[in-house]
């Protein structure tokens, strides 16, 4: 019978008893008492039980043991009612509740007294009575299957089964607008409004004079031009739409470090599921909603949901919750995930916000007042011209087709002057669509839209459109050092122990080496992973100091970090800031309860916290001055090689600490300096001499000591070792500080390198900066960085090194935080700016000529020599395939070979005035000289002479799109077989040419051209390439070219 026990017992273990099946197939009291067998089945399961699943169990397996007994009585050859059904199908009880059984809609995955929606609302309401009920975050721990060390299992079956039970991280988005919003918002614009009226108006004038086969044209083919405007209009607004929508994923991807299986790891924050560990410093976002499971002086930033600008004090006792969206604001932690996605209070805010990608930048901004100001010209010219049309007309000196007199107010037919009018307005309102460049604002979206694409294939993120523009206009970079103009590939190379023995064998002795490792293996926000299957392979994790820290304990001075776990408890942590630049630990030896101090940061702010060092025989020495002097030598040898200078120190206390104990800052025994090397990067010093030869001095700014920075700098290119560096050209950041208002001002300018500098001095040389009329950008990478990337006209965040404060408070994200890629960044800001200007040329060119073409036919023959149509039509190959063309020329070289553009830099400059004004005078004379005497010249009858007209109008815009791919180059052929998009466009503009004079007749209102007639007009219009060349030889002065206006005026 025992043996039977002992069998059942084993086969028990497997299975876990469900409450609700357990009490539909066995109707047992639950009141029996079964002595000492009860206690023996009870203490042999594994898995933790409530009080009446072990009564249910109890009753089973007693059930059980009756059946074996009665069976093992009654002869085998009896029959009997047992006999006929399986004890199996009895006990058919699954496990219990063991998260790897299949998880069901009543969620039976998990434990019974797992309420999910208590808990969800505990951690969004902070109910600590809650968190009582269920047994503190311990049990919350277990409950969610997971361990506090561990994590979860981590596997694609355990994480499918997590996102199943409690849903992702991800939250509902309003549905993106669709291409249809975008035509009803193009089809809303006023100038459509009008055209849209006057194709109506001119379709049922036209069919009730010409009839239905021929009266169409005119208004149809407006009605075809303005749908042509709108589909292309919205499908240009819809693709950027899709494309900020791609960008805003990218940018909301953020990583965090989670523990599973025991490994620390990077995941996605939208895979972080419910029961993972996450780790949390300084800067981080808070994933989802969770508690708090173990760390030190945790302060997390709330203001993103409770509007709070206070931080929080997070800890075990008095409040424990972290809510999803708020950022660490100091310390570090471990917290489990409770609650994600749209189970969390940052899911549901963020579900209901719509991100409004309609951002209108400067740029935008100057390029509006602009049109509206041609606009109100154009619209005072057409005035004109109605008005005179409408005098000639009513005044009968105008003539119909045959030569009669129009109106002449006898026997007038009233379907005739309404066609007549009809008419002339149609001219005079074409005459204001031409007139305002709609294509400046369209050639500004394709031209950012495209350079965002690009610069995210060069490695930087745009989060801003203007910062785009305003990157080409930066005059001063203000750069990190450590990760931009380093490789932060950290190793340490050098020791000082001792009375200034410096050690690169690491050789130590036993006492030396376990004061090393209690001031490493604690005193640190990194950790370390052992991969089980491989015992050689090790991992390390946090910031790129802490990982070489790390790696120098474990792989040069044999530390076993789990083995120190075992032997020391922490008592108190004071987590690094870039204020102190320091950190320190509190901790006790279990074995005899003494008591450790240990500090770890900048050497030299170390050593001045240190009254003594160690000796030959590792016995505390007093610090001597000359001996600190001795060692403030060695510090600034070791910082001049260009290596990182980190000093160690530690106190020990004997009696139990009292809160003035507690992390003292006195009486420290130094213990040593470490050196250690991060090359320059490969690429730093030629994207240093780039960004001076295009007139934007670099500024560098780290925290690292004076003699650290001054090494790094010269190597970088910021400092030329080959002439004198001025005291003005390095200074301390309490140097900086300490200056007043007036003499920061005068000095800054001179300012290369700042050393040992707070987020409060880089803030402070961004504002005086900006106060002496500079153009700043900034780069950053800490949370504390946050307000000098917000103060800069372009806040540069790292993306690999950065936290998420720093991201959200810049304007550019550079992804692989090298100082090459902020380079890039100038390069393609001032590409921007620069298509724009060229896109500005070509278009008003076209406005002026058309302009003043129209103008000066009405008035004089009462008539304009371009159509409603072919107006059209010049202003589609304007506002769309020319400013295609023109916004995606790729940046070149000779950008940065320019000074940058200043704030107050007008946008027309006079270079494109001269260029822009001498093409419009060329095809003004050109077209004037064919309205007038282009008949007699050439032979022609009107019809073909108002088509050459048509025809080389066209076709002086598609030469002069040549012209305007430079301002000032006069080889504007240079690298065009590389823009494949601009030499399709140009063919694409030539064949529709071609279709609307050859087959769209009766549409266009031409008529066909013989080869000869084509020849003349391709003369005529190439003549546009040596104007163009001639005229910029030219030179221009430096008084913008409208201030002569308003002087005249």
């Amino acid at each position: 019978m025992i043996a039977h026990l002992y069998r059942l017992s084993k086969q028990d273990l497997s299975m876990a008893a469900d409450d609700g099946k357990m009490a539909s197939k066995l109707k047992y009291s639950s009141d029996v008492y079964y002595g000492s067998i009860r206690t023996m089945l009870l203490n042999i399961t594994p898995v933790p039980l409530t009080k009446s699943q072990k009564k249910w169990r109890v009753a089973c397996i007693v059930i059980y043991v009756s059946l074996s007994l009665v069976k093992g009585i009654v002869p085998k050859n009896r029959k009997s009612n047992f006999s006929s059904r399986s004890s199996h199908a009895i006990l058919e009880i699954k496990p219990v509740s063991t998260f790897h059984d299949e998880v069901g809609d009543s969620g039976r995955g998990f434990n019974a007294e797992l309420d999910q929606t208590k808990l969800t609302e505990m951690v969004k309401n902070k109910n600590l009575d809650d968190l009582v009920s269920f047994g503190g975050v311990e049990a919350i721990v277990k409950l969610l299957k997971t361990d506090s060390e561990n994590g979860i299992n981590g596997d694609e079956e355990d994480l499918s089964k997590r996102r199943k039970m409690f849903g992702s991280n991800t939250y509902r988005k309003p549905p993106p607008k669709g291409l249809i919003h975008f035509v009803v918002e193009a089809f809303r614009d006023t100038t459509i409004v009008i055209l849209l009226a006057c194709a109506a108006l001119s379709l049922a004038f036209g069919i009730r004079e010409h009839g239905g086969r021929e009266g169409w044209y005119e208004g149809g083919s407006i009605f075809v031009a303005v749908f042509l405007v709108v589909a292309v209009s919205a499908a240009s607004n819809f693709r950027q739409e899709r494309q900020f929508d791609k960008l805003s994923k990218v940018s909301s991807d953020i990583k965090v470090d989670a523990v599973r299986s025991g490994r620390r790891q990077k995941v996605s924050i939208f895979d972080v599921v419910v029961g993972d560990v996450i780790f949390l410093t300084i800067g981080n976002q808070v994933p989802a909603d969770g508690v708090f499971v173990e760390g030190h002086s945790l302060h997390v930033d709330e203001s993103s949901m409770t509007g709070e600008s206070d931080h929080v004090v997070v800890n075990l006792t008095h409040n424990p919750f972290l809510l999803s969206g708020s950022k660490v604001a100091d310390g570090f932690s471990k917290m489990v995930i409770t609650s994600v996605g749209m189970n969390t209070a940052w899911g549901e805010m963020m579900s209901s916000i719509t991100q409004d990608s309609n951002e209108q930048t400067p740029l935008q901004e100057r390029l509006n007042k602009l049109t509206s100001s041609i606009g109100k010209v154009g619209l005072s010219v057409a005035s004109v011209v109605l008005v005179v049309m409408l005098i000639r007309y009513f005044t009968g000196n105008t003539e119909d087709e045959n030569g009669r007199q129009e109106f002449n107010g006898v026997d007038q037919d009233l379907n005739d002057v309404f066609n007549s009018v009809l008419r002339i307005i149609s001219a005079a309102v074409t005459i204001v669509v031409v007139a305002i460049p709609e294509g400046l604002p369209l050639a500004v979206t394709l031209t950012l839209a495209y350079s965002m694409k690009r610069m995210m294939v060069d490695m930087a993120m745009v989060r801003k459109l203007s910062a785009c523009e305003t990157m080409g206009s930066a005059t001063v970079i203000c750069t990190d050092k450590t990760g931009t103009l380093t490789l932060n590939q950290m190793k340490v190379t050098q020791l000082c122990i001792r009375d200034g023995e410096m050690k690169q064998d690491f050789s130590l002795d036993r006492e030396l080496l376990e004061l090393f490792y209690q001031g490493v293996a604690f005193n640190t926000t990194g950790s370390i992973y052992k991969h089980k299957n491989s015992g050689s392979s090790v991992e390390y994790s946090g910031s790129p100091t802490e990982k070489a820290i790390l790696c120098w304990a474990v792989e040069n001075l044999g530390m076993d970090i789990e083995k120190m776990k075992q032997d020391y408890t922490i008592l108190e942590v004071e987590t690094f800031n870039s204020e102190k630049k320091r950190s320190g630990v509190l901790i006790r030896n279990k074995v005899d309860d003494s008591v450790y101090i240990h500090w770890k940061g900048a050497a030299e702010m170390i050593l001045s916290m240190c009254s003594s060092y160690l000796d030959f025989t590792s016995k505390p020495e007093s610090m001597t001055e000359e001996k600190r002097s001795q060692f403030d030598k060695i510090i600034q040898g070791m910082a001049a090689s260009s290596l990182r200078c980190i000093a160690f120190a530690y106190k020990k206390i004997d009696k139990t600490p009292t809160t003035s104990d507690n992390l003292s800052e006195n009486e420290l025994t130094l213990l040593g300096v470490l050196g250690i090397k991060d090359p320059c990067r490969p690429g730093a010093r030629k994207a240093i001499e780039s960004c001076r030869l295009a007139g934007v001095d670099i500024k560098m700014i780290t925290g690292d000591n004076v003699f650290t920075a001054k090494a790094i700098a010269t190597e970088c290119g910021i400092l030329d070792p080959k002439q004198h560096i001025a005291n003005e050209e390095v200074v301390e950041g309490i140097q900086f500080r300490n200056y007043t208002p007036e003499e920061r001002k005068l000095k800054v300018n001179k300012i290369r390198v700042m050393a040992r500098s707070s987020p409060l001095d880089k803030l402070l040389m961004v504002q005086c900066l900006k106060q002496n009329g500079h153009v700043v950008a900034v780069t950053g990478d800490g949370t504390n960085d946050a307000p000098a990337l917000k103060e800069a006209d372009v806040g540069l965040s790292m993306g690999i090194q950065g936290t998420e404060v720093a991201k959200e408070s810049s304007d550019i994200v550079i992804l692989d935080d090298d100082f090459a890629s902020v380079a890039t960044v100038l390069l393609w800001g001032r590409c921007v700016y620069n298509n724009i200007q060229k896109f500005i040329q070509f278009q008003l060119t076209v406005n002026v000529a058309a302009l003043v073409i129209n103008f000066i036919a009405a008035v004089s023959s009462g008539d304009v020599p371009l159509t409603a149509v072919q107006l059209l039509w010049v202003n589609l190959i304007m506002d769309t395939l020319g400013a295609l063309a023109l916004a995606t020329e790729r940046p070149s070289q000779e950008l940065m070979h320019k000074p940058p553009v200043g704030r107050t830099e007008p946008l027309i400059t006079n270079i494109m005035w001269r260029n822009l004004l001498a093409q419009s005078l060329y095809q003004i004379v050109v077209l004037l000289t064919l309205q007038f005497k282009g008949k007699s010249i050439f032979g022609v009858d009107e019809a073909v002479n108002d088509t050459l007209i048509f025809n080389t109008f066209v076709l002086c815009q598609v030469f002069n799109e040549f012209n305007s791919r430079s301002l000032e180059k006069k080889n504007v052929f240079k690298g065009i077989h590389k823009n494949k998009l601009f030499i399709g466009i140009i063919g694409i503009t030539i064949v529709l040419q071609v279709v609307m004079v050859e087959f769209l007749k009766n549409f266009a209102d031409t008529v066909r051209l013989s080869l000869g007639q084509w020849g003349i007009c391709v003369a005529i219009a190439a003549l546009s390439w040596p104007i163009g060349w001639i005229m910029k030889f030219v030179p221009v002065g430096k008084k913008s070219f409208l201030s002569y206006l308003k002087v005249w005026r």
